[in-house]
């Protein structure tokens, strides 16, 4: 009796953490430095920080982040059949081996999104924060739940990457928001380099599934114009990025402290990335895989430095 108990644990546990796998909850953690990015430059601002709002804060962009690809692959099972998951991009390919938790996966999604819009409301009451904060939770999480989902599906229809590019506003946005209580024009105008690195991001993660898409039906920008096309545009939104922060300098509207030349010469990474592949211009699948991941270790990298300068700011 105790080994069939035991085998039926293990085997509950296995399919537990597929579970888990199949929401990539490594994606949520990782846009911890997103958050924080925007947190910290609330703080420049003379924002005082409070760490249950900080807590709070990410507790609804990991709830959102995580929701994300539960429905997101329950949405795009029948295109995912005709692809192979990578490290960085396609569905987890759970749902694929278990067909029988499609249901379940957007059950969940649901109920990490009603998580995610509850606590938003918790700390705008905690707080007296205007009623904004809340319409600006549900309005991300609308825009990821369009991405795939019907009647909208933008990613079948070549508009994905506009959503996705604004998770470069959205994320940072709800750090800076979830601090300061607002969003304002110097915020807005931090965004617009940010959106040229999710742009790169966006595009980086859609050129290993090129082929599974065009076979799925997804009109991603990748799957219609090419793999030498994304290339093109990955080089030119780290350009502009690096210029974008570059300008900011010139806008007067931020703690002087902050030297934005330095934040340029940290987004060169990304930017130099860009320029190499554009170069190189790699066509085969197993290469260009190969600098996207290149190109996201770069992002995550320059945005870590960038909290790093944004940190050693703070007295």
């Amino acid at each position: 009796m105790s080994k069939n108990v035991t085998v039926n644990a293990n085997y509950n546990m296995k399919h537990l953490l597929k579970f888990i796998k199949l929401g990539k909850p490594q994606f949520a953690v990782g846009l911890f430095f997103y958050f924080s990015l925007g947190a910290l430059l609330g703080v420049l601002f003379n924002a005082q920080f409070v760490l249950s709002k900080f807590i709070l804060g990410f507790a609804i962009i990991f709830l959102s982040t995580w929701a994300v690809h539960y429905h997101n692959d329950y949405f795009d099972f029948d295109s995912d059949q005709y692809g192979i998951p990578t490290a960085i991009s396609g569905g987890s390919g759970v749902l694929i081996e278990h067909p029988e938790w499609r249901n379940k996966s957007k059950i969940m999604g649901i109920t990490l999104i009603g998580l995610a819009i509850a606590i938003s409301a918790l700390l705008t009451y905690l707080f007296s924060y205007p009623i904004t904060f809340v319409l600006f939770v549900i309005i991300a999480n609308l825009i990821a739940w369009v991405y795939a989902a019907p009647p909208f599906k933008l990613s079948y229809r070549g508009l994905g990457e506009f959503g996705n590019t604004a998770i470069g506003l959205l994320f940072p946005g709800l750090g800076y928001f979830a601090i300061i209580g607002t969003l304002n024009l110097p915020f807005f105008i931090f965004a617009i380099p940010m959106l040229f690195l999710q742009l790169l991001f966006t595009i980086s993660v859609e050129i290993p599934d090129m082929e599974g898409d065009r076979l799925g039906g997804k009109m991603t920008w990748i799957a219609s114009k090419g793999r030498k096309f994304g290339f093109q545009i990955i080089a030119i939104s780290g350009i502009l990025a690096t210029i974008s922060f570059l300008l900011l300098s010139y806008t007067n509207l931020f703690p002087a402290i902050i030297d934005f030349r330095i934040i340029a010469v940290i987004s060169l990474i990304p930017m130099s990335l860009g320029v190499i592949e554009l170069i190189k211009n790699p066509n085969d699948k197993a290469t260009a895989t190969k600098f996207c991941i290149y190109n996201l270790a770069g992002i995550f990298i320059t945005v870590i430095l960038i909290n790093l300068y944004f940190l050693s700011l703070l007295k």
